[in-house]
């Protein structure tokens, strides 16, 4: 028998899963094709979850090492590239892949060191357009738009079986290599809150109820760009020296 396949990268991150059957089901599909990092955000039932612990049958150490967290910035700090599933779009401007697309990228961005993590959304209603927000690009799937709904397994299934398909791949894709150490998701959230508080300020966001959406789409501007660490530090530098003048940081503060 050969030696099992159990890789780190990427972490699929269940954003509010519902049922504990189906994040039992997840983690047994996981492990069915070789990965093993399983991240929970928000939970709706309480965990660990005996009705999870008997569907994963066999895979019982991917959900004890589970990552579980109740805020999604806390479950994705320390990802790299994020990628989203999910039928809609919802307007957001980035990436659209297809399941083998997103397979390939994110063989690509492991291969040049990059932390990738794959979001799923709860049954019921998928994840919100700000969680969307969050991410690089998103995964789409050719389903039937009349009944686009997948289960949540399923869908987790899909993309396992991808990612499988291109482990096996004698080519590994063209990547986007950084000059520096990519950022990540808690180096950019702490830029974006640092921008925003100080667009608040400044009295940016007007009218207030557009304030959501506007910083959706300067989110994904810089998103876009897939920033470096130095240039985040670069850019919240760039943002401490716009206060001088205006009663923020004088010249000769440290």
């Amino acid at each position: 028998m050969p030696p099992p396949i159990e890789e780190a990268w990427p972490a699929v991150c269940l954003v509010r899963p519902q049922m504990g059957e189906n994040i039992g089901a997840v983690a047994r599909v996981l492990l069915n094709f070789g990965l093993v990092s399983l991240r929970l955000v928000a939970p709706r039932d309480r965990w660990p979850n005996p009705k999870a612990e008997v569907v994963a049958v066999g895979a019982d150490h991917v959900l004890k090492n589970a990552k579980v967290e109740w805020k999604l910035e806390d479950a994705l700090a320390d990802a790299t590239l994020v990628v989203a599933a999910t039928a809609r779009p919802r307007g957001l401007e980035k990436p659209v892949w297809g399941a083998r697309e997103t397979a390939a990228n994110l063989r690509a961005a492991i291969a040049a060191g990059e932390r990738p993590v794959m979001m799923f959304g709860p049954e019921a209603s998928g994840m919100e357009t700000d969680e969307i927000a969050r991410a690089d690009a998103i995964m789409t799937l050719p389903v039937n738009p009349g009944f686009a709904s997948l289960n949540l397994a399923n869908a987790v299934a899909v993309f396992a079986y991808a990612f499988a398909e291109a482990r096996q791949g004698t080519d590994v894709p063209e990547w986007f290599k950084l000059d520096s150490e990519p950022a990540t998701q808690a180096e950019l959230e702490g830029l974006f809150a640092h921008l925003e508080q100080e667009l608040e300020h400044g009295r940016f966001y007007h009218p207030m109820d557009k304030a959501p959406l506007m910083k959706r789409n300067l989110r994904a501007l810089f998103l876009r760009t897939r920033m470096t660490q130095q240039e985040v530090q670069t850019m919240r530098g760039v943002i401490k020296a716009l206060t001088i003048g205006r009663g923020g940081r004088k010249k000769d503060d440290v």
